[in-house]
């Protein structure tokens, strides 16, 4: 009966719009005319569609991994484009959209196997289709589609968006960002303070073209093992209704920063970071920078599912995590030295589908996620020639893990490591103003044990990794 119904309207409507739709043939297309209705009415709707903002842009990237004499490398170049259109304001009211698309303009094998370790791409993989690692042509995806309400100081988005929290961000490593579908809101009507929050749904991950229910995506990355050694089994298999956030971010001074973040993922985990940032003038366009960060981790109900093989974390799970941090900088230098203690109570876990962690000894291209008793010491150093449009950062980091045999606190068995970024940044003007590029070597080495198997060394220490990419934005 619905179908005989839905038919007789579709025939109904044809019948009535027969005129306007059809078009004769050997006449020019018409599918398109917004351009041939007048905008006068500042009022109107098609006055907010036809002063909206198109924006552009093109990325190409290349990246290279080179393991240890014996081991496979790995490479990959990739190339795309993407468009994104905003309406004006209409009674406060915007709705925007956007896509891009990505190919495979050349790459080794990326789901062939090493024939030592039987492990694929770890980075070079990320830049295209995870799930389908042949796909070289069809990775396209719709990333934002949403309608934004602003008012004052605030505004509030629903449906697919970007966003960039401590916990769930860009991690815009790759060719594009991880997504996110929900309604989140966003205020500064209170004087010095920052308020943000909202509820999630979906989410679509770098590095995937498909949008996953929040349950669903995780497990989408490499999911390594449980606490008892085996390897988790959690994908597909956990309960949630979602993802709550609020942020908090109060400026109390010049000088003194504080913030409070909450993520609670419900029927899973619980994860509340304060953090408090301080700065202090030593002369003439100078100043001394402190942090100090607290985060803890609790599970809710049984970490996901009742059953232990399949949970994200265990029932009753918790971890701890202490991080400072002390520099100096000026109007060219920034340098900073960090420091992020895990304890040993259990593994700090987000899942890596979200984004990178907010820890201050976080450096590009490696994470702490997934461990617990991890000492971490970063020593960061920035320094910018605005003449030449040149940003330079370096930074050397010792990673103090537990054993890749204690399953309980490490979960991704990667040994303790040392890891050296160069960094460097340029910005075009002229001619080719609108395009930035980015040059990042990543060097690890091996620390830890590894037991003569190299399934703990392949893609995690003693190697490099070779990273170019051109922006254009338009």
């Amino acid at each position: 009966m619905i179908w005989k119904t839905i038919w007789t309207g579709i025939a109904v409507c044809g019948l009535s719009t027969a005129t306007a739709q059809h078009q004769e043939t050997h006449t020019a297309p018409n599918l398109w005319k917004g351009k041939e209705q007048p905008a006068d009415d500042t009022t109107s709707l098609l006055h907010a569609f036809r002063n909206g903002q198109v924006s552009g842009h093109f990325r190409y990237f290349f990246m290279a991994t080179d393991n240890r004499n014996g081991l496979t490398d790995f490479h990959a170049h990739a190339a795309g484009g993407g468009i994104k259109f905003e309406t004006a304001r209409f009674k406060g009211f915007q709705f925007g959209v956007s896509g891009f698309f990505t190919f495979n303009v050349g790459s080794s094998n990326l789901g062939k196997p090493d024939p030592t370790t039987n492990q694929i791409s770890r980075y070079e993989i990320g830049l295209f289709d995870l799930e389908n690692p042949g796909n070289r042509d069809d990775i396209d995806r719709l990333e934002e589609l949403y309608l934004k309400y602003s008012w004052k100081k605030a505004h509030i988005t629903l449906g697919k968006q970007l966003l960039n929290t401590p916990f769930i961000n860009l991690q815009d490593g790759r060719m594009r960002p991880t997504e996110v579908g929900g309604l989140f809101m966003e205020s500064r009507d209170v004087k010095n303070t920052r308020i943000e929050g909202g509820y999630l749904y979906e989410l679509s991950p770098r590095g995937t073209v498909k949008w996953f229910r929040i349950a669903e995506s995780i497990g989408v990355y490499p999911s390594g093992v449980s606490p008892s050694g085996k390897p988790s089994a959690y994908k597909d298999h956990l309960r949630s209704g979602g993802i709550g956030l609020l942020g908090i971010s109060h400026k109390l001074s010049e000088k003194h920063t504080v913030k409070l973040y909450d993520v609670f993922v419900d029927n899973i985990f619980n994860t509340l970071l304060l953090q408090a940032d301080q700065t202090w003038p030593v002369g003439d366009k100078q100043k001394l920078v402190s942090g100090l960060q607290w985060i803890r981790q609790q599970s809710i109900n049984h970490g996901g599912n009742e059953d232990p093989a399949r949970t994200y974390m265990e029932k009753g799970g918790q971890s701890q995590v202490f991080g400072a941090r002390f520099g100096w900088e000026n109007n060219r230098w920034k340098t900073s030295l960090n420091y992020t203690r895990i304890t040993a109570r259990g593994r700090y876990l987000m899942p890596r589908e979200w984004g990178v962690e907010p820890f201050y000894t976080f450096m590009p291209r490696e994470r702490n996620e997934g461990f617990g008793d991890v000492h971490a010491y970063v020593l960061k150093a920035g320094y910018d020639l605005p003449k030449l449009r040149l940003k330079t950062q370096a930074s050397a980091g010792y990673f103090n893990l537990p054993d890749v045999m204690n399953y309980r606190l490490n979960k991704y068995g990667l040994p303790s490591y040392t890891q050296f970024n160069v960094d460097v940044r340029y910005t075009f003007t002229g001619l080719l103003r609108g395009m930035e590029t980015q040059l990042l070597y990543v060097h690890k080495g091996r620390q830890g044990e590894t037991y003569g198997n190299d399934r703990f060394v392949i893609n995690k220490v003693n190697m490099s990794l070779w990273n170019l990419v051109i922006n254009y934005y338009f």
